[in-house]
């Protein structure tokens, strides 16, 4: 998810400036023919620069050029602006691992030289890579650092863009979309303000990504195609492919299985066409759920696998995640309950592993860790300024003494000033002490909120562990395959877990979100208790596809549970079903 590669200087472009330096290519091609040495090479790394977020595979001979003329060369600028080439090579074709090391080493040297400017693009980059290998702390830590060595040399808000929108998409990753709209309407106001075009295009992009999880997929559309519109103007096939699987998605979930396959495929020829990995895997992915859908799961199979194969070479824990889960439901939709069962194990193993409760926890504690320091760095040089003042104040008040001969008047006055001073003072302590702990509450309800989802993974392994000893018991004894075979399906029709389960997660719940049931059933009398539990995990923002996952239903019944309790609930068409659940 997410149009996520954002190299700074490319993100600062607006359409114009894109467009000058797409057509300075054949001009810088005609320089070479002139330069050598270090000229040379900075020429090679501009024409990379200018090629590798539009195709990187045909910007890597420029790159492989370069780096064979560098060796001769004692120039230790060009060696690690190289590095960061490189870096951002395997980035742009989704080897995430593979660009760690060597943003790694730059920011080792740019540390080391207190070179600032090239240590803040870095930071963000290499928190991208971090990203998709899984490492959301790591990721907003970089994020964080970056924003921070921007504000130390004095950089306008633009160059601090880029990190403002991929907080927003770490938040959108771990669900907290509010938190998310924030980051991506302050970067949508600074785009805005400085005419940067390619920054706007992916931001509004984003924030149609947002509009998808909250089930508006026709209010995204036309954000995703604004953002395409700009990226085939400027020739970006990279963001072109990109788009063309977001509109597909959105397209696929309004039913509309034919306009989404023909953007899925184009988005295929253009990851065919410049070997973008993430492209090839998201598109793979696509098409397997339009087959899936399409009840094709033979062919299903082929394009998840397919999918997890890449995902897997450019270890993309993100994205291993949901294959995972597509696969199990193709196996089970072929009666392999098996292998449906394996690949669920492994996508829980996977999901456990990214999104564990300590990892979560560290992620929200950074973030409150950095607003707390950057309070407390204002109300620090506040303190400064008025330590300034009450010198100030003293000398002046003195001269003044002297000058009239009223040093009792002076003495007077800067004791009133001395407590004003201290009152401010306190004021500010106080301030800090309020924020603090409205970052402690904000941090305690984000435990409970993940203990509720924590629960929801419990109740869905029971389920499993109940169809993996009917598996073992008919492969022990085949004689029993009718009266195991049975069970099975009960178990996988079953719509509900069992009434235990669902009480301990409804009182859990109740208590977690303020007596969610009881308000519903006050407000609307007839409300049943599986509506009830559908408007709770609707509550727990979990998707269409994740609560049907979680009911052993197809999705198209939880759709139609959707319709309907929004009836029932007397909602009209304009509003959002889950917006109202979250504002109870």
């Amino acid at each position: 998810m997410f149009s996520t590669l954002l190299l700074l200087p490319l993100f600062l472009l607006n359409a114009q400036d894109d467009a000058y330096r797409y057509r300075e290519i054949d001009s810088m091609l005609t320089l070479l023919k002139t330069q050598k040495d270090s000229s040379l090479a900075y020429t090679y790394m501009a024409i990379f620069s200018t090629l590798v977020t539009r195709n990187p595979e045909k910007a890597k001979p420029y790159l492989d050029t370069v780096l064979f003329k560098s060796k001769s060369l004692n120039n230790s600028k060009i060696q690690v602006l190289l590095l960061k080439h490189q870096g951002i090579y395997h980035q742009n074709i989704g080897e995430y691992d593979k660009a760690l090391p060597y943003y790694k080493k730059v920011i080792d040297s740019c540390i080391a030289n207190e070179n600032k400017p090239l240590l803040q693009i870095v930071y963000n980059n290499m928190g991208i890579s971090q990203k998709y290998l899984g490492d959301l702390e790591g990721a907003m830590d970089s994020y964080l650092k970056s924003i921070e060595v921007s504000k130390e040399i004095g950089d306008t808000d633009d160059y601090r863009a880029p990190s403002y929108l991929n907080i927003g998409q770490l938040h959108a990753q771990l669900g907290n979309l509010e938190e998310s709209n924030k980051y991506y309407r302050l970067t949508e106001a600074i785009c805005l303000k400085f005419n940067l075009d390619y920054g706007l295009a992916i931001t509004r992009s984003n924030i149609a990504e947002n509009m998808m999880d909250e089930g508006k997929y026709s209010e995204a559309i036309p954000l995703y195609k604004h953002a395409l519109g700009f990226f085939e103007k400027s020739n970006d096939w990279a963001e072109i492919g990109e788009q063309y699987n977001f509109i597909g998605e959105a397209y696929f979930n309004l039913d509309s299985l034919s306009e989404s396959k023909s953007y899925f495929k184009k988005a295929l020829q253009i990851g065919n066409r410049i070997k973008e990995k993430k492209m090839l895997m998201d598109s793979f992915h696509n098409l397997g759920r339009i087959a899936s859908r399409e009840g094709e799961n033979n062919n299903a199979l082929k394009y998840f696998e397919e999918s997890l194969r890449i995902a897997q070479e450019a270890n993309n824990n993100l994205e291993m995640i949901k294959i995972y889960l597509d696969i199990a439901e193709a196996h089970a939709s072929l009666r392999q309950y098996d292998k449906a069962f394996e690949y669920r194990k492994l996508h829980f193993a996977k999901y456990d592993s990214v999104f564990q409760k300590e990892k979560v926890k560290q992620f929200n504690e950074l973030e409150v860790k950095y607003q707390t320091e950057k309070k407390e760095a204002e109300i620090a040089l506040q303190e400064e300024e008025i330590n300034t003042l009450n010198a100030k104040s003293r000398a002046d008040n003195l001269q003044k003494g002297l000058f009239a001969g009223g040093m009792a008047s002076a003495i007077a006055l800067s004791g009133l000033l001395v407590f004003g001073f201290r009152q401010r003072i306190k004021k500010n302590r106080i301030a800090r002490e309020k924020q603090e702990e409205i970052y402690k509450q904000e941090i305690a309800h984000k435990k409970k909120e993940l203990a509720s989802q924590t629960l929801h993974l419990v109740q869905k392994n029971t389920f499993l562990e109940e169809l993996k000893e009917s598996l073992e018991n008919l492969k022990s004894s085949p004689e029993k395959f009718k009266i195991e075979f049975r069970r099975i399906v009960m178990l996988l029709k079953k719509e509900k877990a069992s009434d235990k389960d669902w009480e301990t997660f409804k009182n859990y719940f109740s208590e977690v979100h303020n007596n969610f049931d009881q308000k519903l059933k006050t407000l609307y009398a007839d409300i049943s208790e599986k509506e009830i539990r559908l408007a709770a995990f609707l509550r727990m923002n979990l998707t269409t596809k994740e609560i049907a996952a979680t009911l052993n239903v197809l999705p198209d019944s939880i759709l139609k549970s959707k319709y309907r309790l929004k009836k029932k609930l007397g909602l009209d068409k304009e509003t959002d079903l889950t917006g109202f659940l979250n504002n109870l």
